[in-house]
């Protein structure tokens, strides 16, 4: 019978994927030298190396998973429990694994968690492990998965990403406390008296680590230290807590845990008559892609979720390899200075 398509290719029509054995004929090397780029690069001369990789991308060469797996014992994929991606800090934390995964060649599994407990962590490491993982990054922004992190099976290679003081497992994490401190120490280089503080809930570790940098400027600075308010994270949260703010009089300064909540914050206090930063500044955290765009834009602490991502992953490869070293590795955050701060006067 003949296809009913004229137009049709056949499979001797299409074009053969590239296989290990053609990179290596157009690098000059041989084919156990790709295998070695591929997954044991240190081991590699940096110019033999920089030929192979040019030529994998010149045929497109896929490395065959399956095949990897039966010579290095692994199977080339990494697993990810991760908690509320709906969040900016968490969805970004993941995209940077992932990113940095790629660059390793490797590929990602994600088990999603509605809570993270330490009954739904094991499930979804469990669920990883199923599928043969070689390793698990935990995306553990919580005070209540400290526990969980204590019973993982111990021949897992487990890396923790946001962990406060005390996790079992290596950490890799943006100094929360630090960016707290700048962002604090900018409002009172203003001449402001104090700072006032909006924070995110009490059991993110994130938001924890920020009010601690809040406080500690403070009292190093011998300044009044406002009872903080508790959000949720959202801008709704921000606009509430907001309204009541913008009833003191004494509040000219206000260092907020999260965008979204310094957007409500903002509402609340132009619905006041308060004018932004003549009246009343503000600092965000986590410089969202639209802070740049609030009005007036917004002033606020850049995480760098690709380094975390990165060093996550770097821990992770070192454990799986057997290497030991740094069980703590923190990114510094940087202070952005937009036009919702400004001068007392």
């Amino acid at each position: 019978m003949t296809s009913s398509n004229p137009t049709a290719d056949t499979p001797a029509d299409r074009p053969r994927a590239a296989v290990m054995e053609d990179v290596a004929g157009l690098a000059g090397v041989s084919a156990m030298t790709v295998s070695r780029v591929l997954n044991a690069p240190e081991k590699v001369r940096p110019e033999t190396r920089a030929r192979v990789l040019a030529a994998v991308q010149e045929l497109g060469y896929r490395p065959n998973f399956a095949a990897r797996s039966l010579v290095t014992g692994r199977s080339g994929v990494l697993g990810v429990v991760s908690f509320d991606t709906t969040l900016y800090g968490p969805a970004s934390t993941l995209y940077g694994i992932e990113r940095a995964a790629r660059q390793h060649d490797y590929l990602v599994s994600i088990a999603s968690l509605e809570a993270l407990t330490r009954r739904s962590i094991a499930e979804g490491v469990e669920r990883l492990r199923s599928q043969s993982v070689d390793g698990v990054i935990i995306i553990a922004p919580h005070e209540s998965a400290s526990e969980g992190l204590r019973h993982l099976p111990k021949d897992l290679p487990v890396v923790d990403v946001g962990g406060g003081e005390g996790v079992p497992v290596p950490v890799a994490a943006v100094d929360q406390h630090s960016g707290g401190a700048r962002a604090t120490r900018h409002l009172l280089s203003l001449g402001h008296r104090t700072v006032w503080h909006l924070s995110g809930p009490p059991n993110w570790i994130d938001a924890s680590g920020r009010l601690q940098g809040w406080r500690s400027v403070l009292e190093a600075e011998g300044r009044e230290v406002p009872e903080p308010l508790a959000g949720d994270w959202s801008a709704q949260s921000g606009y509430e807590h907001g309204r009541r703010l913008a009833r003191d009089p004494e509040v000219t300064a206000v260092f907020v845990a999260n965008d979204p909540m310094a957007l409500g914050l903002l509402r609340a206090l132009r619905e006041a008559g308060k004018r932004v930063p003549e009246d009343v500044s503000i600092v965000g955290f986590d410089d969202v892609p639209e802070a740049a765009y609030f009005w007036p834009p917004l002033t606020t602490v850049r995480q760098n979720f690709g380094e975390v991502g990165g060093q996550a992953l770097q821990l992770l490869l070192d454990r799986i390899a057997g290497v030991e070293g740094d069980v703590r590795r923190m990114v510094e955050p940087e202070l952005v200075v937009r036009e919702s701060t400004a001068q007392l006067r």
